[in-house]
């Protein structure tokens, strides 16, 4: 109950006018104050009109009156800048610590707003307001995307705050260890960053002068060069690999940790190492060579890398192949430049006070095209429209950070039809409330 008359105090919905406190005393909201997720009182910085005169100060809410001694609000020093008490149930008067007695106001939750409410949270269906996404006003929907991109952002850059936290501030190392990552592409995406965790870029940087010796480092790590083999090829991997092993006192991972069943072969983790190893074979300081780039195209002429020629004939050591230049395709770069580049970017103009670079790496994502997957697909078939990557990172965003975990009510949308009179009647005589 007392989430529900936070909900209602913070945004308004209440519908009782003249408000009038237990006293008989009329007063007037003119700033519900800025809500409190940390100790101390619910709401600060709220005005209350009482009578003729404007208080201002904090707001204290609870489902009974009487819960401001059991929480021993009347003894903390906190506590004495309230204003107003709101409850739900009145079954206490309340006083500050000097013993004052505080204005104390009985809200009510309007009963459009708990139906509503039980829709959208109590039904068992993954994205529950679905069927009405399409009536909301595109003005509304268009700002939410945009905050929910904001939103994307800064999660994935506090991530890389950790990892700059981890390395020194080192940005070409995180970049690295996020790059890497992501050449796993989801299925191996943990195994591909425990191996560049375990691979310090700086000892693929010293054996740049051989594609084998670059090779024999990541395969050799990634625990994929253990078996015996009758290939020419592999067999000078695992010479090249157990000589840098002893120089840099390196620990293999286990092969096993890197995911092949039912994988495409050209997403197999194996190519996905070689296609790594070329690129560190180009450039040693990948991220400074991308801050230094201007254009999308630029951006991804440095990932348009072709492995060695063993690749061009197989996909793993096991297995030959038909002879084909394996490139990168461009779905996998534009993959490749969301996940990494632009929160990289982003990261980076925040940290250093630089939004040049955060424009940038809004810029990119609106110069590659909307992303196809189960998300995406489901949003617009539901009548959303998108048009390029930065409106995919918004809906998924929208789906892990809201929809999954039942969040309806810290979702614009979900704001919008909580506040109309005409959603469908939800039967919950079998479910427990929000409010229970």
């Amino acid at each position: 109950m007392e989430r529900l008359l936070h909900y209602v105090w913070k945004y308004r919905l209440y519908t009782t006018t003249p408000l009038v406190t237990t006293d008989g005393t009329v007063i007037q909201v003119l700033d519900p104050g800025i809500h409190n997720t940390n100790a101390g009182p619910d709401f600060f910085n709220a005005k209350i009109k009482v009578s003729d005169t404007v208080w201002a100060g904090s707001v204290e809410i609870h489902d009974k009156a009487s819960d401001w001694f059991l929480h021993k609000h009347d003894t903390d020093k906190a506590y004495n800048s309230i204003i107003l008490h709101v409850t739900g149930c009145d079954d206490a008067a309340v006083y500050r610590e000097n013993g004052e007695l505080i204005p104390q106001l009985v809200l009510s939750v309007p009963q459009n707003i708990r139906s509503n409410i039980d829709w959208l949270l109590l039904r068992e269906t993954p994205i529950p307001c679905l069927s009405m996404i399409k009536e909301i006003e595109p003005l509304h929907l268009s700002g939410w995307m945009g905050a929910l991109l904001s939103e994307r952002l800064e999660r994935k850059t506090n991530d890389i705050d950790s990892l700059l936290a981890q390395y020194n501030n080192d940005w070409n190392e995180v970049f690295y260890i996020t790059l890497t990552r992501n050449f796993g592409f989801g299925l191996n995406s943990d195994a591909f960053e425990w191996l560049a965790k375990s691979l310090p870029l700086r000892y693929i940087q010293k054996q740049r002068g051989s594609t084998s010796q670059v090779e024999a480092l990541l395969f050799g790590q990634a625990g994929m060069l253990e078996e015996e083999h009758e290939c020419h090829y592999y067999r000078l991997l695992q010479r090249e690999y157990q000589f840098l092993r002893h120089k840099f006192d390196l620990k293999p991972l286990d092969e096993s940790l890197f995911k092949s069943l039912r994988i495409r072969p050209f997403n197999s983790p194996h190519l996905k190492l070689a296609h790594l190893a070329a690129i560190w074979l180009q450039q040693d300081t990948l991220f400074s060579a991308i801050l230094e780039a201007r254009t999308t195209g630029e951006i991804k002429n440095f990932f348009r890398v072709l492995p060695s020629e063993y690749w061009e004939t197989h996909y793993h050591f096991r297995y030959a192949s038909v002879k084909k230049e394996k490139s990168i395709g461009e779905r996998s770069l534009n993959v490749l430049l969301i996940n990494t580049v632009v929160p990289m970017l982003f990261a980076y103009g925040q940290r250093n006070r630089f939004p040049e670079y955060c424009e940038r790496s809004m810029r990119l994502l609106e110069s590659i095209p909307a992303e196809r997957n189960s998300i995406v697909s489901t949003f617009t078939n539901a009548g959303i429209m998108v048009r390029n990557a930065g409106d995919t990172q918004a809906l998924i965003q929208l789906k892990r950070e809201y929809c999954e975990k039942k969040k309806c009510l810290y979702c614009r949308i979900g704001f919008r039809l909580i506040k109309r009179s005409n959603l469908p009647i939800f039967a919950s005589s079998n479910k427990q409330r929000i409010d229970e």
